[in-house]
């Protein structure tokens, strides 16, 4: 058995400690935003719910950070009032919009605005891709993506994690 021991000062073991510590760091801020590049933006459920959306920009930049790319203009700008009560066969919907941080009882029996555009990167290259932003008092109440399809689908506003692509 070999033995092989060193005396070293504190100081030059807690520089050592300390330098190893911050390459530690830079790599993991490296790691970080690669995984950032490779799976473009992602935007949380904290970060829409209360969001300011006053103007076409803003809503613009907002489906952007959500990994979509829209075309400029609304296909519809819609006023609605939301029911004073829920019925049952509206929960899956409610369920959809509480796992993205809103709660659309909140809302119940006021009017909101539905800002609908059409998706021109949907993952699937399908061109009847739509997402709806509801706005209430320039703040995002709820929204999703909908394919209005007799065999289309609804999800959240997020694009799904494995089907982005690098830079957006």
């Amino acid at each position: 058995m070999l033995i092989f021991t060193a005396k070293l000062p504190r100081r030059t073991l807690a520089a050592w400690a300390l330098a190893a510590a911050a390459l530690c760091g830079c790599a993991l801020l490296a790691n970080t935003n690669a995984l950032r590049l490779l799976h473009g933006p992602e935007v949380s459920a904290a970060a829409l719910t209360r969001r300011t959306v006053k103007t076409e920009q803003d809503r613009l930049e907002l489906l952007r950070e959500c990994g979509w790319e829209v075309a400029p203009k609304p296909l519809a700008v819609e006023e609605l009032q939301l029911p004073e009560q829920f019925e049952a066969d509206m929960q899956e919907y409610l369920d959809l919009q509480r796992q993205q941080g809103f709660d659309l009882t909140d809302c119940a029996g006021k009017r909101v605005k539905r800002y609908t555009y059409a998706i021109t990167n949907y993952p699937t290259a399908q061109t009847d891709v739509q997402v709806n932003l509801l706005v209430r008092k320039n703040t995002l109440v709820g929204g999703e993506v909908v394919c209005p399809r007799l065999d289309g689908f609804v999800h959240g506003l997020q694009r799904p994690a494995d089907t982005q692509t690098p830079g957006g």
